[in-house]
C-alpha cells in the first residue's frame, strides 16, 4: 500500500496497549526507539572516535536524563499558563510535550559538565553524538503524528493528514486534512542524519563542523516548516517563537563554520 495513501486514510490512536492499570502510549514507545537508536549511532561513531564504551554509556545517561528534562522545561515554561492551572499534567509526557529545542539545550548543558568532570574532548563526543540525534528526531516525530499535534495547515494534497475535530484548533474545524510536517521533518532529517553520519565515519571534516552543519541544517528545517504549522505558540516580531530558536541555532552554526580552524574554548 502507498504510505502516502495509508497516511491519508488513517486516523491514528494514542495509545499502543493496554493492560489492565497500565497503559503504553506510542509517543512513549516512539520516544524510546529514538533514544534507543540514537545510541546506537553513538556508540558506533564514539567508538571510531576513540571513546571508551564505559564515557560513551555514562555520556548517554546523561544526555537521556538532561536531555527529557530539558525538553520538558522548555514546552511547560512555554505554555506556562495551562501548566498552572493543570499542574499534574507536567509529569505526563506520554501526552506529548516534550521540545527538541529544550532538549538540545539541556543535552549540551549536562554534556559541558560530564566533559569538564572526565576530561574528555566534548568536541569527540558531540562529532559522534549528532547524527545520531538526528536520526533520533527523525524518528520521535511520528509520536507527533500518534498524538494528532504539530500539524500543518489544512491540504487537499494526497498525503494530507486526517485530524480527529477536538485536536483541531479553533477556526479550522471545517477542515479534514491537514499538512504532515511531522513527516516532511521526519524525511529531513534522516537525510541530514545519513550525510552527518558519512561524514563522520569517513572523518571527511572535524567534529565542530559536524555540530555546525547539524544547527544550520535543523535550523533551516525548523524555521521553513513552522511557517504552515498552526498550532499555538509564542510570537515575537511575526516569528514563531520556534523560528526565533531555529534563527540562533543558525547562526551558532555559521559562527562554528568560521571558528572552526581556532582552539575550542570550550
Amino acid at each position: 500500500m502507498n504510505i502516502y495513501y495509508w497516511l491519508h486514510s488513517y486516523s491514528p490512536y494514542p495509545i499502543a496497549l493496554q493492560i489492565g492499570n497500565l497503559t503504553i502510549y506510542w509517543y512513549g514507545v516512539m520516544l524510546a526507539l529514538a533514544i534507543i537508536f540514537a545510541l546506537l549511532v553513538f556508540l558506533y561513531l564514539g567508538l571510531r572516535n576513540n571513546l571508551s564504551v564505559d564515557n560513551i554509556l555514562d555520556a548517554s545517561t546523561w544526555l537521556i536524563i538532561g536531555g527529557i528534562i530539558g525538553a520538558r522545561l522548555y514546552d511547560v515554561i512555554l505554555e506556562l499558563p495551562y501548566y498552572i492551572n493543570h499542574p499534574t499534567s507536567i509529569y505526563k509526557i506520554w501526552q506529548g510535550g516534550l521540545a527538541i529545542h529544550g532538549g538540545i539545550i539541556g543535552g549540551l548543558i549536562v554534556l559541558l559538565v560530564f566533559s569538564k568532570l572526565k576530561k574528555i574532548n566534548i568536541w569527540k563526543i558531540i562529532g559522534a553524538l549528532v547524527p545520531g540525534l538526528a536520526l533520533g528526531q527523525a524518528i520521535g516525530r511520528w509520536g507527533n503524528w500518534f498524538n494528532q499535534e504539530l500539524f500543518g495547515r489544512p491540504t487537499n494534497l494526497s498525503w494530507g493528514i486526517p485530524i480527529n475535530l477536538f485536536k483541531r484548533p479553533v477556526g479550522y474545524e471545517s477542515y479534514d486534512y491537514f499538512q504532515p510536517t511531522f513527516l516532511y521533518e521526519s524525511i529531513l532529517l534522516l537525510v541530514v542524519s545519513c550525510w552527518l553520519f558519512v561524514l563522520v565515519k569517513n572523518k571527511k571534516v572535524n567534529d565542530k563542523l559536524i555540530l555546525a552543519f547539524y544547527l544550520i541544517s535543523y535550523g533551516l528545517i525548523r524555521f521553513i516548516l513552522e511557517l504552515i504549522k498552526i498550532d499555538s505558540t509564542p510570537s515575537i516580531f511575526n516569528l514563531r517563537w520556534p523560528q526565533i530558536v531555529s534563527l540562533i541555532m543558525i547562526m551558532a552554526g555559521v559562527c562554528l563554520v568560521f571558528l572552526k580552524n581556532k582552539k575550542a574554548v570550550i
